[in-house]
């Protein structure tokens, strides 16, 4: 394709599904330009650790080159296991045999495919990918106002600062509050009935050893009458905890909690977890951290938009589904592998193209979001360490 019929791509959002749609297009000759309303590539944490799934983030990383790069920054010990009952007894333990990589959840969206797939964390990912595009692709500090139809297949980016730009396509892979989709659809994230609080430690301090040592290496789960712990080793020998509950969008709202005040937080947190294992109890006490509060929010499902020439959406901004889909990032990535080998098969014919893709998201993402919900209501549940448990065996 040469440079005078190339057309003008934004991608909005530079998350995992983003990034790697730019680097593929950029691999075959097509530009694309990512704009991302973070002032910096290190503005803010990006989150805790993913597994990457043969037949989905692997499969990106390999058609984006990176394959290798990935590798080089994965931890295959992360792949450990653990589900833990309230009183602190380790009810399932696995981690696959050196060598073995499970095909896990591929892109069907079942939960718990983490056994079998690499870890990595989202921090050293989204370097990976961003080391890879050419200087100036991310335009940082650009955050999206709102979207304005030109004519037909062309919209007018218009930018927080003032700043407009005109584009041929524009992708949204603006997450879970996506700009981008209002133009597509009506749908709004909805509440899912479970907050997690997110807290964390360090390893590396002896007085954690024994909630390092109850994590493993790996992730470690302690669900039970609707509540839950989860831990997950990153690198760093960091440990984040998400301390869960099905409760109240606005739990601390009703209980006239100060979400600045650790104190209270952590006593309100205690009282929730009554009759938990004081070992467990420690994830709230113990930690190095604060208390991020993190309700967690998901698209009605199916999700799907009517087919407008010059806008799509993948990642969140198209299926936002609760994290016990164990798919997420890995089907963002995917998204964006699959749109870009659309636009790279057929790069004079972008609506083509994006039909095209269109008509393999919107199955795959309904079935995930399906496997999302189950996943969620099951971990959960009054009896969730029974059915996590049944899960686990059944698959292992």
């Amino acid at each position: 394709m040469s440079t005078s019929t190339q057309p003008r791509i934004a991608i909005i959002g530079a998350g995992p599904g983003g990034l790697v749609c730019a680097r593929i297009l950029q691999r075959h000759g097509i530009s694309a330009t990512v704009y991302d309303r973070d002032a910096s590539r290190s503005a803010r944490d990006q989150g805790g650790t993913l597994d990457m799934h043969p037949g989905a983030g692997q499969k990106a990383l390999r058609e984006a080159g990176l394959l290798d790069g990935f590798t080089a920054s994965a931890r295959p010990e992360g792949r450990q296991m653990r589900l833990v009952g309230r009183d602190g007894r380790v009810l399932f333990d696995m981690a696959p045999p050196e060598g073995v990589d499970e095909a896990g959840g591929g892109a069907d969206g079942e939960a718990g495919a983490a056994v079998g797939n690499p870890e990595i964390d989202r921090g050293r990912l989204r370097d990976l990918l961003l080391d890879s595009l050419h200087p100036g692709t991310v335009r940082w500090g650009h955050k999206l106002a709102h979207v304005e139809p030109l004519t037909v297949g062309v919209h007018r980016l218009h930018f927080a600062d003032g700043a407009t730009i005109d584009a041929d396509l524009v992708i949204g892979a603006d997450g879970a509050w996506s700009t981008v989709r209002r133009r597509l659809s009506d749908a709004t994230p909805v509440y899912t009935g479970v907050t997690f609080v997110e807290t964390g430690l360090d390893d590396a301090d002896t007085r954690h050893a024994a909630l390092a040592a109850l994590t493993g290496d790996g992730t470690m789960m302690a669900l039970d009458d609707n509540r839950g712990f989860v831990a997950q080793r990153n690198s760093h020998r960091h440990v984040r905890v998400y301390v869960g509950m099905r409760t109240g969008e606005n739990w601390h709202r009703d209980a006239g909690l100060d979400l600045s005040d650790e104190v209270a937080v952590r006593d309100a947190l205690l009282k929730e977890f009554t009759g938990w294992s004081p070992d467990l109890l420690r994830f709230i006490t113990d930690t190095d951290t604060g208390y991020t509060n993190r309700p967690l929010y998901a698209l009605p499902a199916p999700h799907a938009w009517p087919h407008t020439p010059g806008l799509t959406l993948l990642g969140d901004a198209a299926h936002l589904m609760s994290p016990f889909s164990g798919m997420g990032a890995n089907l963002a990535m995917l998204d964006g592998a699959d749109l870009a080998r659309a636009l790279i098969d057929a790069p004079t014919a972008i609506d083509e193209a994006v039909r095209a893709y269109e008509d393999l998201l919107l199955p795959r993402s309904a079935a995930a979001a399906e496997g999302a919900a189950e996943g969620i209501a099951g971990a959960f549940a009054p009896d969730s360490a029974a059915q996590t448990l049944a899960h686990m065996t059944r698959r292992h």
